[in-house]
């Protein structure tokens, strides 16, 4: 099993009229949990979820996309809210405007965290909003401390600038989660906003002598690219489809990636990322293309099912 750490929230859509917004559940670590759900991929996920109406929507949609909720418990308190701008330039990113004062998952603490994992749990992911929030985050990284090198750990933090009220810490933040980590993935958008001026190769090295195992960037429309610490490049482009709108597109490109490595065995030991070929890197990044541009051609963060990839 991957166990998802973090936010589960109500994205609130634009219509296509712009006169009303759709409530959606959404959270980049939910849609990745949906994500593998749908990809046939044992998951969990672990947050609070409110008992009221947003928590049950979002409990709802959780279980449908059988995603098992055992850590995750259900508290009297407010949802998460995000409102959503889509932009009709192509290749411009969502913006959103965040509600979390008080929150059930953002108020998480340490005290709440499973004491231990059983050993079917083979991986957990972390990432976005849910690493930035207090004192939810300080209970995530304190949770990604105790589990480094024990279990695969997987980082997508999906920057969000509204939310990071102080940028030069949120940047040794990062630092320190890199060196936890065994895999990361990080957009175009969140490598320029983590590290202005530089080129990706530069940090390849540091990256590497931290524990990263595997290295993941995304480009949009412009394809992605892949990095092993034994040197091991590859790059793949989009996949060209009619885009309707790019939310949870990084969610569907993770969750993918992740499924692979799943389904080929490589996450029972980090040993067994870092030491993949140029052939089954380039198949998982294909792989994980085709489920972001399926997501892209519907409304909101809506990853495919497996069937959808065949």
């Amino acid at each position: 099993m991957i166990i998802c750490c973090g936010e589960a929230l109500i994205d609130f859509i634009p219509t296509p009229d712009g006169s009303a917004y759709r409530p959606c559940p959404g959270g980049s670590i939910l849609n990745i949990a949906v994500g593998l759900g749908r990809m046939q991929v044992p998951v969990g996920f672990l947050s609070r979820l409110s008992n009221d109406l947003f928590g049950d929507l979002l409990s709802d949609h959780l279980l449908r996309d059988q995603v098992n909720l055992h850590f995750c418990p259900r508290i009297d308190g407010q949802t998460t809210l995000a409102f959503v701008s889509l932009r009709d330039e192509l290749g411009v990113e969502p913006q959103y405007a965040f509600y979390a004062t008080g929150a059930v998952d953002r108020e998480m603490t340490v005290e709440d965290l499973p004491k231990q994992f059983e050993n079917e749990v083979l991986a957990l992911h972390f990432g976005s909003i849910s690493l930035v929030l207090e004192p939810g985050a300080t209970a995530l990284e304190t949770l990604m401390k105790r589990e480094s090198r024990k279990k695969v750990l997987t980082l997508d933090p999906n920057v969000r600038p509204a939310l990071i009220s102080d940028v030069e810490n949120y940047r040794l933040r990062f630092s320190r989660w890199v060196s936890l980590v065994d895999i990361l993935r990080l957009s175009q958008v969140d490598f320029a906003y983590l590290y202005p001026g530089k080129d990706i190769i530069e940090l390849l090295p540091e990256w590497f002598n931290a524990g990263l195992s595997l290295i993941i960037l995304t480009q949009g429309e412009n394809g992605s690219s892949a990095y092993l610490p034994n040197g091991t490049q590859v790059f793949v482009p989009a996949p060209k489809v009619k885009v309707k709108d790019t939310v949870g597109a990084g969610d569907a490109y993770f969750s993918a990636a992740l499924a692979f490595l799943y389904d080929h065995g490589k996450l029972s030991d980090r040993s067994l990322i870092s030491g993949m070929n140029a052939k089954e890197l380039k198949a998982c990044l294909l792989f994980a293309s085709k489920a972001a541009a399926i997501n892209c051609t519907r409304e909101g963060a809506n990853p495919p099912s497996r069937h959808e990839m065949d």
